[in-house]
């Protein structure tokens, strides 16, 4: 059983400290922009369709442009989170592992194995 040092650990949580930053940069700009994408349909529909005034009250307008935006957060950091895992487990696997190409056979790396 091998110890792990102070080193090793400070440098894995800064490691994890930035990749949580750069996930909650990607999913604020991903808010930002379905934020924009659903609130201008939205308005517009509200404004010139007969049911959509009728139907929907500002509070359900904004139910409809938050939800979005939470969803294009959630969904945009959790790809990023899961792009930057992969490519650290990449980058800090044994030489054996990162060579999986098989000789004579033409087919590239697994795709969960490219950088």
């Amino acid at each position: 059983m091998s110890t792990v040092s102070r080193a090793s650990l400070d440098q894995k949580l800064a490691l994890a400290k930035r990749c949580s930053r750069e996930a909650t940069l990607a999913g604020a700009k991903a808010a930002a922009v379905a934020t924009i994408a659903s609130a201008i349909p939205t308005l517009a529909s509200v404004r010139m369709l007969p049911w959509a005034k009728a139907n929907i009250n500002p509070t359900g307008q904004a139910l409809i442009v938050s939800t979005v935006a939470g969803m294009a957060y959630f969904i945009a950091a959790d790809k990023k989170i899961l792009s930057l895992a992969r490519r650290h487990s990449f980058e800090q696997a044994p030489e054996h592992l990162k060579n999986t190409s098989f000789q004579g056979t033409g087919r590239p790396h697994p795709a969960f194995f490219r950088p």
